[in-house]
This record gives structure tokens, sequence and C-alpha cells, in this order.
């Protein structure tokens, strides 16, 4: 397993984010579909990067900077049959180390609240997120669920 910056222009990369929004459109209304494009993962506040095992593309995940001192987590997807595997809790560790090095002291994330997403949750929480309101530009949503984490803890 590796964690490498994302090519954009890599056609397996670009199979892993249409993968994701994909799962997320059949999940969710499209009100609440806060999934990133293409080409929003190439924004210059957002890092975005892929996780593999050997030569495929087996997840993702984005840091999108809404301040010098908050982050948000963006775009984590890890492909069905690589799940359980490890790939999701090394991409959020990843991503979690690169908001306390660029420091951030604050990192939050949006998800959604039906069962599809649970493992996600618990995924979450396991790394010490926690339960929080909307931020950012979010409203408040029943389909989703809104976490944080204290990164001076």
């Amino acid at each position: 397993m590796h964690i490498i910056p994302a090519d954009i222009s890599d056609p397996r990369v670009m199979a892993l984010v249409d993968a994701h929004l994909a799962h997320v459109r059949v999940a969710l209304p499209p009100e609440s579909v806060h999934a990133l494009k293409m080409e929003q993962l190439s924004s210059p506040d957002i890092s975005f990067w892929t996780v593999w095992d050997g030569d495929a593309a087996v997840g993702m995940g984005a840091l999108k900077r809404l301040s010098s001192d908050h982050g948000e987590v963006k775009s984590m997807f890890v492909a069905e049959s690589s799940r359980g595997r490890g790939f999701g809790a090394a991409m959020l560790r990843h991503i979690i180390a690169a908001a306390k090095a660029e420091g951030m002291s604050r990192l939050s994330l949006e998800s959604g609240s039906r069962e599809y997403f649970i493992p996600a949750h618990r995924l979450y929480a396991a790394l010490g997120f926690s339960a929080c309101g909307p931020f950012g530009d979010y409203k408040p949503d029943p389909i989703s669920v809104f976490m944080t984490l204290d990164l001076k803890k």
C-alpha cells in the first residue's frame, strides 16, 4: 500500500472518482450530494491523494483548506473490492497528518446519514472525530452528519 498525490489525468484515478460520485448519487438525494467532481479536486485549496495496492488505485481522499487553521476531509472513498483492508484508515491518517503539518488546529467533515455511510462514521470515530454542527458553508440537513477533530490534542 502506498499513498501519493493524485494524478487527475490517470484513467485509474478518473475511474475511482467516477465510482465515488456514482455511489453517493445512489445513496443521497441530489441536494445532499457534496462530493467533489474531478475538476474541483484540482482546485488550489485542495490536496488530493490516492492510495494504491500495487498498480491499482483503490482509494482516495482530499484535504480542503477552509481557513489557515481549519480543514475539511473530502472525497474519502475506497473501492468496494478493497474495503475492510485498512486503506480508508491509512488515507484518513494521511489527511490528519497533512492537516497537522499545515498548522491546522481543526479538521471537520460532512458525511451522509444513511446506512451506506455507517462504516465511514465508525472509521471517523475510531480516529477521534466526534459529532458537531454544520461548519463552513454547510446548512443543517437531516441527510448529513457533521464531525470534527481537534488536532491540538
